[in-house]
């Protein structure tokens, strides 16, 4: 169990850590309308998250039977998944700091109630297909030694998404104290390659 929440918790962050166009909306909107509202958001990816580490830990638990065969090379192919995927958030991420061509976002908008906030978030959130691909890829290289048991895969998507939201929280905590410097090209850049540098140290481990 214990391995389990660790694993939940990594996966967790290091889909949560990059302040990407979710995250820099989340501080956005909660500089504009309060911590209250930016905590329903911040809750709204978060449960977005928890969805796809729930789903990935069902398929990906029910495919590893059909995929002993191929275990091996599909640990190794699901890792570098993984580090493709970090690579892809690093590189991105140094191209905008460097182009200082951060996306912005209007703040004509309606203020959002807390409940809005939630809904609109995970909306957003649920159609990030980097999302559900990160969790499948990590859920299928783990294989066996991944959650295997009821409990293990309960702990791993709750401790999954406990990660997710306190990230999400401290965003919206940051948003409503220091407005929007971390949406700025050091924040950004500074949370995107964290969030790499932990992909590709779970990739790493897979197939250590």
């Amino acid at each position: 169990m214990t391995a389990a929440l660790l694993a939940g918790l990594l996966a967790g962050y290091g889909i949560a850590i990059p302040v990407g166009a979710v995250g820099a909306y989340l501080v956005a909107v909660t500089a504009r309308t309060g911590w209250r509202t930016g905590a329903g958001a911040a809750l709204g990816v978060a449960a977005a998250d928890g969805l796809y580490a729930l789903l990935a830990v069902v398929g990906g638990s029910a495919l590893v039977p059909l995929l002993a065969p191929v275990m091996g090379p599909l640990r190794w192919v699901s890792a570098v998944v993984l580090v493709g995927l970090a690579a892809r958030a690093a590189w991105t991420a140094v191209r905008v700091y460097r182009a200082r061509t951060l996306a912005r976002r209007a703040d004509g908008a309606a203020p959002l109630t807390p409940r809005r906030a939630f809904l609109t978030f995970l909306g957003i959130t649920v159609l990030n297909p980097m999302t559900v691909i990160y969790f499948v890829a990590l859920i299928l290289a783990t294989g066996p030694s991944g959650p295997a048991t009821p409990l293990d895969r309960t702990v791993f998507v709750l401790a999954a998404l406990a990660a997710s939201a306190s990230w999400q929280l401290l965003l919206a905590t940051g948003g409503a104290l220091l407005g929007r410097t971390l949406t700025g090209p050091r924040g950004r850049l500074g949370t995107a390659l964290v969030s790499s540098a932990l992909i590709t140290g779970l990739a790493v481990h897979l197939v250590a």
